[in-house]
């Protein structure tokens, strides 16, 4: 089982897919989050292949970028995944994590057949608030 905790802790540099410029998007407020901790993002978007988000270029897909990814963490319709899933698998990611609301039964076979940690339906910013700042809420701004 995927001990979520030790991903965070043990691995730094994340491959972001579907990053955009637009500062609202959940994907580029995750992306900013997660550089405040520490972590190295690598934005992957093809429509913005060569801009710069939040100060690091964008990339059109995972395979090009030439330092190695232990996250693979996906913003893309659940259809999308398991091409991505192949991709992971190229690059030697250690993780393939699918961001809220997305799933796909193919890619979560083909990295257990391959031994790499796979999460599902699951948000990388929520998930470091409750193991390490003990933060429930999305949006801590709210709390009573």
């Amino acid at each position: 089982m995927t001990n979520i905790k030790e991903i965070l802790l043990k691995y730094k540099k994340i491959a972001m897919i579907g990053v955009s410029n637009d500062s609202t998007k959940a994907s580029t407020i995750v992306m900013k989050y997660m550089q405040q901790y520490g972590y190295k993002v690598y934005p992957v978007n093809p429509k913005a292949k060569g801009q710069k988000i939040l100060g690091e270029i964008v990339f059109e897909k995972i395979t090009d970028i030439k330092d190695s990814i232990d996250i693979v963490d996906v913003f893309r319709p659940s259809n999308e995944v398991p091409a991505i899933a192949k991709d992971v698998l190229k690059i030697g990611a250690k993780v393939l994590w699918l961001q809220l609301g997305i799933k796909s039964d193919e890619a979560k076979k083909l990295m257990m057949s391959n031994n790499i940690d796979y999460v599902e339906n699951k948000c990388t910013k929520m998930e470091y608030q409750t193991h390490f700042l003990k933060v429930r809420q999305a949006f801590p701004a709210l709390q009573d």
